[in-house]
């Protein structure tokens, strides 16, 4: 029996895309193209994930791309402009799950230092029990290792509890650390499922 939810954030509860913050800066899709690919790329991103320091980051990558500085510091101060809104019908979701009084837990690939900006303005969190922040455990999905210090963290049982991620890799490693796991795709085919459990 599954009595505990354990959400991925981005692209699960939240949209998220570098492009949606540098789309306001750089009017040239070529250009913004290029820079998505070779400056403030995904990869790099990743690295604040894992528990690397904005401002160690920002002052690397400046020495590197010295024409985009103005654009690497509005990484750093802007972050929350990446990240334009909830995915459709995700919150309401959450808000069905804490009506239901089902204990609701969150893993994101997430870095310390944008999740102290981007917590703060998003009530929804208020209805988790706990949440584990990769860029503070200095460890990020899918690693084993991360889904055991939540397990152990939030006191509950692997096998009465469902994993929610947009990304296979995610999902797989919950699986094997003992969990059900959910390929996220959209809301209403995760209402779907949580009914089938008899959590909606």
């Amino acid at each position: 029996m599954i009595k505990n939810v354990i959400f991925d954030v981005g692209r699960v509860l939240f949209d998220w895309d570098l492009r949606h913050l540098f789309e306001k800066l750089i009017s040239d899709p070529d250009e913004l193209n290029w820079f998505l690919a070779n400056v403030v790329t995904p990869e790099w991103h990743f690295e604040h994930d894992a528990g690397r320091a904005l401002a160690d980051m920002a002052a690397k990558r400046i020495a590197l791309f010295p024409k985009y500085e103005t654009h690497i510091r509005a990484y750093t101060m802007r972050f929350n402009e990446t990240i334009p809104g909830p995915v459709t019908g995700s919150l309401e979701i959450v808000a069905a799950l804490a009506s239901q009084n089902i204990p609701l837990y969150a893993i994101t690939n997430f870095g310390a230092e944008f999740w102290d900006a981007f917590r703060p303005t998003q009530p929804i969190f208020d209805h988790f029990d706990d949440i584990v922040v990769s860029g503070r455990e200095k460890l990020v999905k899918p690693d084993p290792a991360l889904y055991k210090l939540a397990i152990e963290r939030f006191e509950i049982k692997a096998d009465e509890s469902l994993f929610i991620d947009d990304m296979n890799a995610n999902v797989e490693a919950a699986k094997s650390s003992g969990m059900r796991g959910h390929m996220f795709k959209n809301a209403d085919a995760l209402r779907d499922e949580l009914m089938r459990l008899g959590l909606l």
